[in-house]
């Protein structure tokens, strides 16, 4: 037997194996992805516009798109095993003879040696996945209480995107612009009570239980800065943006002032149109402000598209 005619058939019989174990699962999701797009065919959206953006949009967007790439390296890890039996049987069926221990050596080797990776991989997204949906719960979080503040005839826009960053919340009010942003940090267990949940703001830094942090302050500061330049580049006009860090869950023990507005998570709706040192706006600036920045909100394409889109 010739070395093409042995290559041609171990060809065709891993063929016939990875159509039995794999072929079902492709045809059960081109099913459902056809039967999609054929529902869709005869409707149409009824909404005519992007939306707004809301809290964490892109928080959420990334905890799909992780979510995506865990369940993919799942499989994966799930599929490799049975790829590499399905090769050492196919290559027994078209020889007839037993693979030899040399060669299932190798395979057993590479098997594993894939596996570890894809479980570190996995183990390592799964962390990942828990920051996310603390910094998404936190910005949920304060982003109903901003809300609140519309009551009082402020505009509250979520997760305004700038060049290379997001700003998590834009507060505009009669009494000044807020750029706020929101960390979702964990409290420790072997403190109980308000000793583990309480950080300390000086002006200058945030000292945690177990940690202390600037960091967050200068990228609050760094932000209102962007939209106070931008906002000049789109209006025309200079707008003094407040800087503001949100800590949804902690209790904040103020000594000193600082450039930075530090307010607990259930500060934000009694204490932010209150803070010392905003500039007010006038109603037509107000306007103009409030106009750029829906513009740069609004563009978040609803989730029923036509069948062509998708």
């Amino acid at each position: 037997m010739s070395f093409m005619t042995l290559v041609g058939q171990q060809a065709v019989a891993l063929a016939l194996v990875l159509t039995f174990v794999f072929g079902p699962a492709f045809l059960a999701g081109w099913f459902v992805v056809r039967q999609r797009r054929l529902a869709r065919q005869a409707r149409r959206s009824p909404l005519t516009r992007d939306l707004l953006r809301p809290p964490g949009h892109k928080l959420r967007e990334e905890l799909d798109e992780l979510r995506i790439d865990v369940v993919t390296d799942i499989l994966a890890l799930a599929a490799m095993p049975a790829l590499m039996m399905a090769t050492l049987y196919a290559a027994q069926l078209s020889t007839s003879k037993a693979t030899s221990p040399v060669v299932q050596t190798i395979v057993f080797i590479a098997t594993a040696l894939f596996c570890a990776r894809q479980i570190r991989k996995i183990v390592g997204m799964g962390a990942k996945l828990d920051q996310l949906r603390l910094g998404l719960d936190a910005e949920l979080a304060a982003g109903q209480e901003l809300d609140q503040l519309m009551r009082q005839g402020a505009v509250v826009f979520h997760d305004l995107q700038a060049e290379k960053f997001n700003i998590d919340h834009v507060v505009i009010a009669m009494q000044g612009v807020f750029a706020v942003e929101t960390k979702g940090y964990r409290k420790p267990n072997d403190l109980e009570g308000k000793a583990g949940a309480t950080v300390r703001y000086d002006g200058r830094s945030l000292q945690f239980p177990r940690w202390s942090s600037t960091k967050d302050l200068a990228q609050a500061q760094r932000q209102a800065q962007w939209l106070a330049e931008w906002l000049h580049s789109a209006t025309g006009q200079w707008t003094e943006v407040t800087p503001v860090l949100a800590l949804p869950g902690w209790f904040v023990d103020r000594h000193g002032r600082g450039p930075v507005l530090v307010l607990s998570g259930l500060e934000l709706r009694a204490h932010l149109l209150k803070a010392q040192g905003a500039k007010s706006l006038g109603a037509e600036q107000m306007q103009r402000v409030v106009h750029q920045v829906e513009q740069r909100c609004r563009n978040v394409k609803p989730s029923y598209r036509p069948a062509e889109e998708d």
